[in-house]
């Protein structure tokens, strides 16, 4: 049996141990892979072609959109809202302090996939902005050698994008385990799913000032490898500009794999919520499942980013609708 056959037969399995609550389950159940089957054919392809030449042009692109698709379903579900520019008296969720930092990159490969399909006279404001940032989302991963798994669409795009709507709904990188579950539960994701999401850590990469408090050496954090410590106050001594940033994997970060896991064995997990998942003998076990079984944990992830997938979709047209610029609501 193949590697993908594999990820494939061990996906399929966890969804369907997946438990969840009913709302998440009856959301899900409205989704479907072959949704846009006679409404835009070939739309899966045509959103592929535009993110592979996005990612040939701009390889940041690949932790940038993931980011992206994170912080736009923990923020009023899955709805494209995080890309809707501010306008008027309005702040929208893009311009709260806690997504100034996601990467231009990301929005852009977006806006360049939804080009493509409106390109296509049949799927011309047809496919959603959010349904758009989910399957661009899991093309960048495999991209970069992560798994390729089935998505589910029909999510609509909200109505709605306000800076407020982000306060505490965003895991800061000072949480510790619990609050990590906390935050996630609160999203229908168990902890076996943020341990898993958390790994979209293998590429991207983070600015100074979120793990500024670890590398002092007057404070140094202990759960921190001195070397690897040494290392990022090189990189980011004290008052760095704040646009400077590291690789958040230092050792494979263009590769979507299970290295991730096997850093934070050796203490080189770059936040404080990253190295945590190793440091509490709670999450350890699934850190060293994973560090040791790739195939495995690819498998989790693909679950995982499903599961996530389905958090606040909407499908009602009373709740959301198509925009023609993912940027701007529609007039």
């Amino acid at each position: 049996m193949g590697a993908g056959i594999r990820i494939l037969a061990a996906l399929l399995a966890l969804l369907a141990a997946a438990g969840g609550g009913g709302m998440m389950r009856c959301a899900a159940q409205q989704l479907s892979a072959t949704y846009y089957d006679t409404i835009c054919p070939g739309v899966e392809k045509i959103v592929r072609d535009a993110v592979t030449l996005k990612v040939q042009q701009t390889p940041v692109a690949v932790g940038a959109t993931v980011r992206l698709f994170f912080h736009d379903c923990f923020v009023q579900g899955c709805d494209a809202s995080v890309i809707i520019v501010s306008s008027g008296n309005n702040t929208s969720e893009k311009d709260n302090p806690a997504n100034k930092s996601l990467a231009g990159d990301g929005f852009d490969t977006v806006i360049q996939a939804k080009a493509a399909v409106d390109a296509v006279p049949q799927c011309a404001n047809q496919v959603s902005c959010a349904d758009i940032l989910t399957m661009a989302t899991r093309d960048v991963i495999a991209l970069a050698g992560g798994p390729e798994y089935p998505v589910e669409l029909g999510r609509l795009d909200g109505l709605s994008s306000t800076s407020a709507s982000v306060d505490g709904n965003l895991p800061p990188p000072s949480f510790n385990l619990d609050q990590l579950t906390a935050i996630f539960a609160a999203n229908n994701l168990s902890q076996a799913d943020m341990v898993a999401l958390s790994a979209a850590h293998t590429v991207g990469f983070a600015h100074c000032g979120t793990f500024a408090d670890r590398i002092q050496p007057a404070a140094a954090d202990p759960t921190m490898d001195p070397g690897y410590g040494s290392q990022l106050l090189a990189a980011c001594p004290p008052g760095v500009d704040v646009n400077v940033a590291v690789d958040l994997d230092p050792e494979t970060p263009k590769v979507f794999d299970n290295q991730y896991f096997i850093n934070l064995q050796k203490g080189m997990g770059l936040l404080g919520s990253d190295q945590v998942l190793y440091a509490d003998v709670r999450s350890r076990p699934l850190v060293d499942n994973w560090a040791a079984n790739n195939t495995d944990f690819l498998a989790a992830f693909a679950a995982a980013m499903t599961n996530l997938g389905r958090v606040g979709v909407k499908t009602d047209p009373a709740l959301g609708n198509i925009r023609r610029d993912c940027a701007v609501l529609n007039g």
